[in-house]
């Protein structure tokens, strides 16, 4: 009798436990769900304005549309406008001008156009 008891307390126990942890359960699941949208939001406006349409020209872009790029900053923006003019970008690691990891990061978004003679 004493078995029954026992068992009977240990299934009611687990019976009370199981719906609390399923209603956290859910619970996570969906702020997951609602904060998914939002974040994929941002992701979407932050590569938006990651990657410009087109490769910003080394030579002749303002500080403002080099800080566009990511990865470059006031320091680089100064630092590449300095070292100007290039005959291509990969003289930016060349010249130290910026260090290898940075310019693997930008090189995609970046090109460094010759003046054209007339």
């Amino acid at each position: 009798m004493r078995l029954l008891t026992a068992l009977l307390a240990i299934l009611v126990s687990f019976a009370l436990l199981t719906p609390a942890q399923t209603s956290g359960a859910k619970k996570k699941a969906s702020d997951t769900a609602k904060s998914a949208p939002k974040s994929a939001a941002k992701d979407q406006s932050k590569a938006a304005k990651e990657a410009p349409k087109e490769p910003i020209d080394i030579n002749t872009a303002t500080a403002d549309q080099l800080k566009s790029v990511p990865g470059i900053g006031d320091a680089y923006a100064k630092r590449i406008i300095d070292g100007r003019p290039y005959r291509a970008k990969n003289e930016l690691v060349q010249k130290k001008i910026l260090t290898e990891g940075v310019y693997n990061k930008v090189k995609d978004s970046i090109i460094a156009k010759q003046p054209s003679k007339k």
